[in-house]
Order: C-alpha cells, then sequence, then structure tokens
C-alpha cells in the first residue's frame, strides 16, 4: 500500500470519527484524535525508515488520474524537505491535542475535525505535484482554520478571522491564475493538457511571462509566509484565535508560504526568481526589523510573540531567494526550528491565559514563584527565539546571515540589527511575565503537570538537536531536484 494518499486522509477520516463521537461523549473526540495522530506518526515513521522503491532523490510518488480529461490527477511525492515539514507538522500537531484541546467543552467533535481537516490540508500541500491538487489542498486548509478562529476564537475573533480568510483567499486566487496561466502555456507550445508539475517545468516562457507568472504563485506564498506589506492579518488571527489553532498558524501554516517559494518560485521559475531576488531580498530584510520592532511595542504577549513570527520568517525569505545554496539550507532550518519554539510560545500563551484569563503581560506579572515549571519552560523557548547559539534559530539565522554576507556585506549587517531587536522584546517578555515582582492578588494557579513538561521536554531536545548538530537536519530536509526521471521513478521501471 502506498504511504502518501493514507497520509492525507487518515486525518480527515479520523477527525470524522471525533465529530461523530463527539455529539454524545466530548471526551471520546479528544482521544479518538489523539490516537489518529499517533497512527500517523507511526505511518510517517515506516515511510521515513523505509527504503525508497526506486533509485533518485525523491523518497516516494503515487498518481492515479482524476480528471484524464483535463490533464489532472492526484499526484503526491515525497523528498526531504516536505518529509521534515511534515514531521513538524505531526510534532506540533501532537502537542497540541495533548496541552491544549482536551479543555475544549463546546462542541469538541467539530473542533477536532476541523483542527485535523486543516492539518490534512497542510500535509497534502508539502506532498501534492500536481499543480490543481496542491491549489486544492491549499485551499482546503483554510476553511477549517477560519471556522476555528471565528467559532472558538477570543473577543475579536470575527473580524480577525474574516481578515485572515480575505487575504489568504486573495493570494490564492492570484496562484490559481498563475497556475492556469502555465497550464495554456505549455499547452500551446506542445499540444498537451497537463498539470503536472514536472512535465509543467519544461515549459518554455519568455522572460516577461515567467516573471508574471512566478510573481502569481508568490504572491498567494508571501501572503502566507507573511511578508511585509501582506502581512496585516497575521497578528489578529495569532491573537484571537485558540490555542490550538494559533500554533498550527506560527508553526506550521506559515510555512507552506517558505516551501511554496521553494518548490515553485526557485525551482519552477528560476531565471525570475533570480531576477525578482534583490526584491524579494529587499522584503525580506524589512520583514525582520519591521516584526523585530513592533514586537518590542507590544503588551499582549500573543502579539508579541505574532510579530516575532513575521521578523523570523523574513530571514527565512531572504534565505530562499539570496541565490546561495548555504541560505537555503539556513531558510529550511530556521523553519524548522522556528516552528518548534514559536508554537511552544503559543501553547505556553495559551496556559497563562487559561489560569489567568488575560494576555497582559502588565497584568500577568511574575509566575516564577508560582509556577517555576512553566516559567522556566518559557524562559528556554524565549532564549531560544532571540537566537541563542547552540540553539536551533542561531543556527538557521546564522547560515543565512553569512549567505547574505556574500550577496551583500550592508543588507546581512542591517538584517543583524533584528537579532538585537529580538534579544530586546523576548528578555522585556521574560521579565514582565516570569521574572518580575508577582501580583499581590495572583490567584493560584497550577504549574505544568509531570506529563506535559514531558511533551515540552521533547520539544526542547529537538530545538537542541538542531542548535548543536545541524548538519543530519540540513542533510535530511534538502529539497530533491527538479527531475521527472527521478521523480516519477520511471528509470527503475516503475508505471
Amino acid at each position: 500500500m502506498n504511504p502518501l494518499p493514507a497520509l492525507v486522509l487518515l486525518p480527515i477520516a479520523g477527525g470524522g470519527v471525533a465529530w461523530l463521537a463527539g455529539r454524545s461523549r466530548p471526551q471520546a473526540a479528544w482521544w479518538i484524535a489523539l490516537l489518529t495522530l499517533v497512527l500517523e506518526t507511526g505511518l510517517l515513521l515506516v515511510t521515513t525508515l523505509t527504503h525508497p522503491a526506486h533509485a533518485g532523490p525523491w523518497r516516494a510518488h503515487f498518481s492515479m488520474p482524476w480528471i484524464p480529461a483535463l490533464g489532472i490527477a492526484i499526484r503526491l511525492d515525497m523528498d526531504g524537505l516536505s518529509l521534515s515539514l511534515i514531521w513538524l507538522s505531526l510534532v506540533l500537531g501532537l502537542a497540541c491535542v495533548f496541552l491544549a484541546t482536551r479543555r475544549v467543552t463546546g462542541n469538541a467533535g467539530a473542533f477536532h475535525f476541523l483542527l485535523l481537516a486543516a492539518l490534512a490540508g497542510i500535509i497534502g500541500t508539502f506532498l501534492a505535484t500536481d499543480l490543481f491538487v496542491f491549489f486544492f489542498l491549499w485551499e482546503l486548509m483554510l476553511v477549517p482554520m477560519y471556522i476555528l478562529i471565528a467559532a472558538w476564537g477570543h473577543e475579536d475573533r470575527q473580524r480577525a478571522a474574516m481578515k485572515f480568510f480575505l487575504f489568504t483567499q486573495g493570494g490564492g486566487l492570484l496562484m490559481l491564475l498563475s497556475i492556469l496561466g502555465l497550464v495554456m502555456a505549455h499547452y500551446r507550445a506542445s499540444g498537451v493538457l497537463t498539470f503536472d508539475y514536472f512535465t509543467l517545468a519544461t515549459t518554455p516562457l519568455s522572460p516577461a511571462l515567467s516573471m508574471l507568472l512566478m510573481l502569481g504563485f508568490f504572491s498567494a506564498f508571501a501572503v502566507k509566509l507573511p511578508v511585509v506589506p501582506v502581512h496585516v492579518w497575521l497578528p489578529d488571527a495569532h491573537t484571537q484565535a485558540p490555542t490550538a489553532a494559533s500554533v498550527l498558524l506560527a508553526g506550521i501554516l506559515l510555512k507552506t508560504g517558505g516551501y511554496g517559494m521553494i518548490r515553485f518560485n526557485v525551482m519552477l521559475f528560476p531565471d525570475a526568481a533570480t531576477r525578482f531576488a534583490p526584491v524579494a531580498m529587499g522584503l525580506g530584510v524589512a520583514g525582520i526589523l519591521y516584526g523585530a520592532w513592533l514586537s518590542c511595542a507590544q503588551d499582549d504577549v500573543k502579539r508579541l510573540i505574532a510579530y516575532g513570527s513575521i521578523s523570523h520568517m523574513g530571514f527565512v525569505l531572504s534565505g530562499i531567494f539570496g541565490g546561495v545554496p548555504m541560505g537555503m539550507q539556513g531558510a529550511i532550518l530556521q523553519m524548522l526550528a522556528h516552528g518548534l519554539s514559536t508554537g511552544a510560545l503559543f501553547l505556553i500563551a495559551g496556559a497563562i491565559q487559561d489560569r489567568l484569563h488575560t494576555r497582559d503581560m502588565h497584568r500577568i506579572g511574575g509566575l516564577w514563584g508560582a509556577m517555576p515549571r512553566l516559567s522556566g519552560t518559557g524562559l528556554f523557548f524565549a532564549v531560544t527565539t532571540l537566537g541563542m547559539p547552540g540553539l536551533g534559530n542561531f543556527a538557521g539565522e546564522f547560515l543565512v546571515l553569512l549567505a547574505m554576507w556574500h550577496v551583500s556585506p550592508p543588507i546581512a549587517v542591517l538584517a543583524s540589527t533584528g537579532l538585537v531587536l529580538a534579544a530586546i522584546y523576548a528578555l522585556r517578555m521574560v521579565n514582565r511575565i516570569f521574572l518580575a515582582a508577582p501580583r499581590a492578588s495572583l490567584p493560584p494557579v497550577p504549574d505544568l503537570a509531570a506529563r506535559q513538561m514531558a511533551v515540552f521536554g521533547c520539544i526542547m531536545a529537538l530545538v537542541v538537536g538542531l542548535g548543536l548538530y545541524p548538519q543530519p537536519f540540513m542533510t535530511f530536509s534538502a529539497p530533491s531536484p527538479l527531475s521527472v526521471m527521478a521523480a516519477t521513478g520511471r528509470a527503475a521501471g516503475a508505471p
């Protein structure tokens, strides 16, 4: 049995069962969602350890006709980049369900179904190599996330959900126009109607048309990453979303933007991407400085983390378009490290809000005496996000800055000031929430339980591993070359 379609379908099937079970027993929905993710993780582990059936850098392939008259097939391919991001998705998905969704009591079955459906769309996006299927799954993950924010979010959830949907849907429609333009250009050149990624990569394009189509893809990925100035949906969405949705947004959903830029902008339109690189790097540096500067001015802990995400994603954008392999490696490493550290910070922020019913750092006060385990965990991930050497974020940011130095030393120096601002906003958060004098009116609050600390401990170990020994992760997560023979396995006699 091919594991790739099962990786996409299993979360949807498990979510459906959780929805039905949750109607009569809300707690059963949580157990079913957790079991679904455990089975998904086991399936992915088997896929990771199984030797590829064909020679070549692509690990697995699945294809079956869907709409043959239009050249559309359900085609999925897995390489190191997609595999590493799916692992990130499942690690954070398990942490979400284990730490954040058990407290959901209102319509818990529907909540877990939407959470798993969004996760299925994200995993499918990392695997799809038919452009119609890619767009279908790209849109699939938006609708559940919109409902999660609008139905289970906080005080201003309707406005935040609408802003999130309009921005992401608008970028997606521009990508759809580019997909159709590329398909029609290939049809005029060859007479073959297809949405196959590897076949469309061979389409002869004029420089102007290549740039126009590349910008259509870039617009969708820039909104999702997010890139300044199309970032304005992100702070509100992160702040108003329930904890589990915030973790998925920051830890995984943003990474679909970086993945798309690597897989489509840089690999599908290499010449146009090279010409566009100075603009992209400028936008990346602007995002680094803008996000870090605004983080320093926030009193809402979730908004501080959200603006910090904009700053960290600026490093990803600069690394992807830097034109240096080292920068690409750093961008991928930064995506993995940021997903773990920021996802953990949102889990901690959610735990604080559940206990104290506030996100205002002025009202939280010093928690170290009341909750030493939560405070120590928060301190670790705050230090991670400011780029402490030996931890994952530093490794990714250092590689990106080193690559930028080869391209333009002044830009690298400018981008490095974002690390100074990161230290300011991260330490400000630590001082106000954990190390300040405790509030006189602080109610008795429970600390993190041992099983919760075990989950955070696993995430800490991954962050330390990324920082101290990044080479295996860099090798494991490298994107495979755009090669039809390697992707399909036809050279090895595959059908």
